[in-house]
């Protein structure tokens, strides 16, 4: 397989989501079983992803491919030069990865909707949906530069807003899908003044391009405190799409949609876009930049596990458990670990994609209940999906022999080593701590929902296991959520092949003085090491000082322990309260009651949030709506009024004036005509006669 068909093949992945949906789109109506085209191509995609993987990973490893087209010839702009704007694609290891990861989980979605969704007045156009929503989010994938990723970032938007307001009759769901499409807006501004920043400093908007001017030592107006700016406005993107704090209110709402869109906006895709484009510009980022993108990652990580903690929708617990994991993704990556954030992105996907189709399997069982109060017992009733999430349960506990204990063991143990050399310690407490809440919340739900007495007795009658559709996503997403998938060391991360030869490090390209300590350049000083020879240049790792390698290496075994520790307390913790029940919940929370609320109403986010800024936008939109009806409608209607009156008054002048003038010279000409026409007699004697009269008249007064 040579170059030219190697993109060729990538760009048939990319596009063919886009032909399945013009074409489910435009013959949905006519053709009632349209939806099966969509689900054809999405899987002709997945074959050809797991083909490029292969390929890409065995063959190709080290190698980078870019695809490009001049799209807009500015030509030579006075003081920037000739500029010209390309169209590319661009493929690594990562972007292989990811292009298999998201045309599974798509695939698995159609799948899984085609019973789940069965019914639906919309059947057809629902699938059309998913396949924009696929090509948009592997534009972003195959994106080559900041211009191409922003163009695909707003189609994801747009795609996301028809999914998770696809029942818009429900006012629930058509608010939702207005939240998430604004809340990513406030986001987006800062993404794209990052990108104008970069692009009236580098007048490109390539990535290599702009890394390579960077290394050289040209920065945004010759400052790193601006490339810091830079660095942290590219990131508010990911803040908005990533629902990562403060704009991660748009995301918990948006379980509005339809259970499957869930799993493919909320696990795999769409939130992970935002993380996706952070390991992206990583080389860009400075150390100021990275320590905001980790107190940003903790904060993320943090908040919503509390607020998991005492949700009862079962979609709700797993939108905010996505939020704290994406939260864990981007402090993995402000610490530097950009392996463990990729490496645990590509296991959350697996396992909350997983989580999300359970769900939707259980409520589809339920007829609907999404209450987890309302379930219990449902173990016997649905084996498979009891299963497949309590497999699920153990990977994001991060239980060993489990996809989530290699990834979050890497992130703990990175976090653990950064505190050590820079005394930021607050990193590694947050997620052993967000660790233990993850375990207790995750087993509360599969406790509540699958074990006890059922608390819902016609509901539980009526519950049976989901057709083979629903399961089979589930047992293939609970199979990629074992250890063995990644790595034959059930207990070490580090030996996986993510970590260990696939994924690399980019190298960080801003000078020195603005990175970590930790974080310079790795010199190959001889040949000596025939791997990393021949790892090309933009592929070389960011090996971190051996002072940071020593104490990655220490940190490993005590964050390993800790991790299971803290895992196995949560969800101890859950089966004393909710199963051997040697506490009673509700007493307890009547203990503690105004903490128990502020969790349940979500630290009251959204209430802060629609008292100031949707009251301060309401009341902007007010004081303009009076500035307009009162101060512009009332110039606009004064000077009507006084053209009014002025014409009027105009008018009277030519009625009466003009008018009248030009009347009165033609009566009083009428007037000497009827006089003059008197002395008209026609005779010869009576004009001697007034002839001689006027002589005389004269003579007299003139003599």
């Amino acid at each position: 397989m040579n170059d030219i068909s190697f993109i060729q093949a990538a760009l048939a992945v990319l596009f063919l989501p886009l032909f399945g949906f013009t074409v489910t789109l435009f013959f949905g109506k006519r053709f009632s079983k349209m939806y099966l085209f969509e689900v054809a191509i999405i899987s002709i995609a997945l074959a050809i992803s797991i083909y490029l993987l292969f390929m890409k990973l065995v063959y190709f490893t080290d190698a980078k491919f870019v695809a490009q087209i001049p799209w807009i010839n500015m030509g030579d702009m006075p003081g920037f030069g000739k500029m010209v704007i390309d169209l590319g694609i661009m493929i690594d290891n990562v972007t292989v990865i990811m292009l298999f990861v998201v045309c599974l989980i798509s695939a698995l979605v159609h799948y899984f909707s085609i019973a789940y969704m069965k019914g639906d007045k919309r059947y057809n156009r629902y699938f059309a949906y998913l396949g924009i929503f696929t090509f948009s989010m592997l534009g972003i994938v195959f994106a080559h530069n900041m211009l191409m990723i922003y163009i695909f970032w707003e189609l994801v938007g747009l795609s996301s807003y028809l999914l998770i307001g696809f029942w818009y009759e429900k006012k629930s769901a058509s608010d939702a899908s207005k939240k998430a499409f604004l809340v990513n807006r406030v986001g987006d501004i800062g993404m794209l003044a990052g990108i104008l920043l970069l692009f009236t400093t580098y007048h490109t908007f390539t990535f290599d391009v702009i890394f390579e001017q960077i290394k050289a030592g040209q920065l945004p107006f010759n400052s790193g405190f601006w490339m810091t700016v830079t660095g942290i406005l590219l990131f508010c993107g990911a803040i908005g799409k990533s629902a990562q704090f403060p704009l991660h209110v748009w995301l918990p709402d948006a379980m509005e949609g339809p259970t499957p869109v869930s799993a493919l906006i909320h696990a795999a895709t769409m939130v992970a876009a935002g993380v996706y484009l952070t390991l992206r510009i990583f080389p860009l980022l400075t150390g100021d930049a990275l320590l905001f993108i980790a107190i940003i990652g903790a904060l993320s990580a943090f908040i919503p596990a509390t607020i998991a903690l005492t949700q009862n929708d079962i979609k709700k617990v797993l939108a905010y458990s996505t939020i704290s994991q994406l939260g864990y993704m981007t402090m993995a990556i402000g610490v530097g670990a950009y392996s463990y954030a990729f490496f645990h992105l590509v296991t959350h996907a697996f396992f909350k994609a997983g989580l999300f189709l359970g769900s939707g399997s259980v409520i589809h069982a339920m007829h609907h209940e999404q209450d987890i109060q309302q379930m219990g017992g449902l173990k016997n009733k649905l084996p498979i999906t009891y299963y497949t999430i309590l497999m699920y349960s153990l990977a994001i506990s991060g239980i060993p022999l489990t996809s989530g204990f290699l990834s979050k063991d890497g992130i703990l143990a990175s976090a653990y080593a950064f505190g050590g050399l820079t005394g930021h310690q607050i990193f590694a407490y947050t997620g052993f701590l967000v660790a233990l809440m993850t375990a207790f919340y995750m087993f509360r739900l599969v406790f509540l929902t699958f074990h006890g007495e059922p608390r819902n007795q016609h509901k539980y009658d009526h519950a049976h296991e989901s057709p083979a559709l629903m399961t089979a996503p589930l047992i293939t997403l609970a199979i990629l959520s074992v250890f063995a998938f990644y790595t034959a060391n059930p207990f070490d991360a580090g030996k996986g092949w993510v970590m260990s030869s696939w994924i690399k490090t980019p190298g960080s390209v801003v000078p020195e003085v603005l990175r970590y300590p930790f974080m310079v350049e790795k010199k190959t000083e001889s040949a000596e090491n025939a791997h990393e020879a021949a790892i090309p240049e933009q592929q070389v790792n960011i090996v971190h000082s051996e002072e940071y390698t020593e104490a990655m290496h220490h940190a490993h075994l005590p964050a390993m322990l800790l991790s299971l520790l803290v895992a196995l307390a949560g969800i101890g913790t859950a089966y004393l309260f909710y199963m051997k029940k040697v506490v009673d919940v509700d007493k307890l929370t009547s203990k503690i009651k105004p903490l128990y609320l502020f969790s349940l109403n979500k630290w009251y986010f959204d209430e802060l949030y629609a008292a100031t800024f949707v009251a301060f936008t309401m009341g902007v939109s007010k004081v303009l709506a009076w500035f307009d009806s009162y101060i512009v409608d009332g110039i606009v209607n004064g000077s009507a009024s006084i053209t009014k009156y002025l014409s009027n008054a105009s008018n009277l002048f030519d009625k009466y004036v003009v008018d009248g003038l030009v009347n009165f010279m033609a009566i009083f000409s009428g007037f000497l005509g009827i006089f003059v026409r008197k002395f008209q007699t026609g005779k010869v004697q009576t004009y001697i006669v007034m002839v001689a009269f006027s002589l005389i008249v004269l003579l007299f007064i003139f003599i």
